[in-house]
This record gives C-alpha cells, structure tokens and sequence, in this order.
C-alpha cells in the first residue's frame, strides 16, 4: 500500500479500479503511470483537482 501525499496516512480505502480514498484527510486519488492524481470531492459529488498542491515527485508511486 502507498501512503497519502497529503497526509501521509496509510489509511487508504480501494473504492475502484486504481481508485482510492484517504480516510484521514478525505481526498480521493486516483493512480496513472504511477502517478497519484489527487482530488477534493465537494459538495455536489464532483471532484476538484488537488494536482497543483503536489510536486510530481511527491505524487509519484513509491510502494
């Protein structure tokens, strides 16, 4: 399991197909090309991109 890169929680929930959520901070991520893509689920359901918080390195994939 990968840790969250915003919290640094291994508290992480599979929830789709390279879906996942932190259960700690409440961000949805998903993975491509070891990748993590990060999202903020708001009100009506839709999700906002958290990307641009993030360094790639600190979103790549490291088991």
């Amino acid at each position: 399991m990968f840790k969250c890169p915003n919290c640094q929680s291994k508290d992480i929930g599979k929830i789709g197909i390279n879906q996942y959520y932190c259960w700690n901070c409440f961000i949805e991520m998903t993975i491509s090309k070891d990748i993590i893509n990060t999202h903020q689920v708001e009100e009506d359901g839709s999700l906002s991109s958290l990307d641009d918080l993030f360094d790639e390195e600190d979103r790549r994939l490291s088991l």
